[in-house]
This record gives C-alpha cells, sequence and structure tokens, in this order.
C-alpha cells in the first residue's frame, strides 16, 4: 500500500498510450459539484501529500513490483510504461516531477470553484498528472466531514442565539460555547484507522470535543497541532450495569466519587431514564450532585428508556 505506482485506478496505467502525439503537458483541478450546501470545507491534502507524494516514492524495487502485478492483472506486460517510471527515477531521483495547488485547508469554498489544481513540470510525464487523481480526490472524504461539521455548528450556533442562551457569530473560531456541542465518537463507526485520523481531524476544525484518538494523533503528525481536541471521563453500559440492578445508585455514587472534580457523563438509562433521574440522581444522590466541583452530565443513550442494557450488552458480545 505504499508504492505509489499502484495507487492509482487499473485503466489509468494504459493512459501514457491515449494521449495525443507530443502530448508535454496535462493542468488539471478538483471541484465540488454542487450538493447539500453551498460551501465547501477543503481538508486532508496535506495528509496525502506527506503521507504518500513527498519525497523519494519511486524505487526499482516498486517499479519491479508494479510490472509483475500489472502483467497478471491484465495479461499484457506491454501495458505497463516501466520506462516512464525508470525515467522518474533516473532524472528525478524517485520524486514526482508535479506541482501541486489549493486553497488554504480548512477554508470553506463556494461549490463549483477550484480547490486544487495538479500539472506535471517535467514535459516527459505529461501523463502522471491524471495518474495521481485516484489517490488525490480522496480530500472529498475530509473535506465532506469538514463540511458537515460546519453545517451542524451553524444549526447548533442558530438555535443557541434563537433560546437566549448566547449571542454567537456563526464562523467566530475563539467561541467556546459551541466548541463541546458536538462529540465525536467516530473511531468506532467507519472502515479503518486512516479513516478515523482523517474523519477525526476534520471534526477539530469545528468543534474541540472527542473521543478519536486517532484524529488527534494524525492532527499532531500531519499538522502540528500539539492537541486539537478534549475528553472527560465517562460511563458506558459495562460499568453500570457490571454492579447489577439492585447497586445501581451505587455505581453512580462511584462515578461521582471517583471523579469529585470537571465534567463527567454517566450514562444512566442501562435499567430506566426516568427512574434514574428522579428517585436516584434527583433523590437519593441529589446533595452530593449539588456539592459535586464541576458538571454531571446524565446521558440517556439507548433510545429506549426502559430496555435492559444487560441483555443488549449480552447480545452485543
Amino acid at each position: 500500500m505504499d508504492n505509489i505506482i499502484l495507487l492509482t485506478d487499473s485503466y489509468k496505467v494504459s493512459h501514457w498510450r491515449q494521449y495525443p502525439p507530443k502530448a508535454e503537458h496535462v493542468y488539471s483541478y478538483f471541484e465540488s459539484r454542487g450538493g447539500k450546501w453551498q460551501d465547501i470545507v477543503f481538508f486532508s491534502l496535506q495528509y496525502y501529500l506527506k503521507r504518500y507524494l513527498a519525497g523519494r516514492v519511486v524505487t526499482q524495487d516498486k517499479i519491479d513490483e508494479a510490472e509483475q502485478i500489472f502483467s497478471a492483472h491484465f495479461g499484457d506486460k506491454t501495458l505497463f510504461n516501466r520506462s516512464a517510471w525508470e525515467y522518474i527515477l533516473k532524472e528525478h531521483d524517485g520524486r514526482l516531477p508535479v506541482r501541486i495547488k489549493a486553497v488554504p485547508e480548512g477554508t470553506p469554498v463556494p461549490s463549483f470553484n477550484v480547490l486544487m489544481t495538479v500539472e506535471n513540470t517535467d514535459p516527459a510525464c505529461y501523463w502522471l498528472t491524471n495518474y495521481l487523481e485516484t489517490l488525490l480526490v480522496q480530500v472529498w472524504y475530509g473535506s465532506t466531514v469538514a463540511t458537515q461539521s460546519r453545517e451542524i455548528r451553524h444549526l447548533i450556533t442558530k438555535y443557541l442565539n434563537r433560546t437566549g442562551t448566547s449571542n454567537l457569530s456563526i464562523d467566530d473560531p475563539v467561541d467556546t460555547a459551541c466548541a463541546f456541542k458536538l462529540h465525536d465518537f467516530g473511531f468506532r463507526g467507519v472502515s479503518s484507522v486512516e479513516s478515523a485520523g482523517i474523519g477525526g481531524a476534520a471534526h477539530l476544525i469545528n468543534f474541540k470535543g472527542t473521543d478519536t484518538l486517532a484524529g488527534l494523533l494524525f492532527a499532531q503528525k500531519y499538522y502540528n497541532e500539539p492537541m486539537a481536541g478534549f475528553s472527560i471521563p465517562a460511563a458506558e453500559h459495562s460499568t453500570i450495569t457490571s454492579w447489577g440492578q439492585e447497586h445501581e445508585v451505587d455505581a453512580l455514587r462511584n462515578m461521582l466519587s471517583q471523579f469529585p472534580n470537571g465534567t463527567v457523563a454517566v450514562v444512566s438509562d442501562s435499567f430506566n431514564i426516568f427512574e434514574a433521574c428522579s428517585d436516584l440522581w434527583g433523590g437519593q444522590l441529589r446533595d452530593e450532585v449539588l456539592m459535586r466541583n464541576g458538571t454531571l452530565v446524565i446521558r440517556p443513550d439507548s433510545g429506549d428508556p426502559c430496555s435492559s442494557a444487560c441483555q443488549r450488552a449480552t447480545e452485543y458480545f
């Protein structure tokens, strides 16, 4: 997966034969074709540049590997442009002769505008520009997450202002009232660790709350951000239901004693969210809650206020 020659669509391998005679320069661009929202937040290009394209990415071993795979894949050894890749290795020390320009990442850009351009800098490598398209257009994922996250922030801000909770500017970068209103647990829901890193970091353009550690590490390594997001101690069903229903109040009390300061979130619908709020948090534990130095978040989680988390946990595992 680190062989740049193989990170493309199969049909592009034969494109070097398809351009007009004497072709020397291919200039391509990437844009949003429009969709649900007017603006697109461009994000994740820097990752792909650093991870896959920067430096000496073409070697003799990679050329040999690609030739072997393409020969078997197509049943035709001549479709692979071996001499062109060896030219890059010899004349450019394995570095890709392309120029990539882009809008600053994190920038909202109206649809149908150029977000990124790619062009070859060596006339002999005219075919290389669009060979890289397959990898580079993966910026759609980070951009999509960043865009949706921004639109959600706009919606939250709109109703914070409407309800008199605050008077916020939609894109105020220093606004803290909205910064923790959407927390990211996306690590568990994406297709890979790489997706978690990209999507998790994209979310942090607009918010500061996250449990997706891959996004934090991604932002550190590829964007030089020491700490892009923050989290708090929080319970899950297993840490509450393991006490047993008859000791649910003890499980909740334990959360207060273990985390006496700052914000803590406690899932409270393991057995019955209404009873937990009225009888436990608002009854037996009321004084301890009021004496606590920080915010208690009482979290409904399952969607069914009276369902048994014990049964769900058994079925899940």
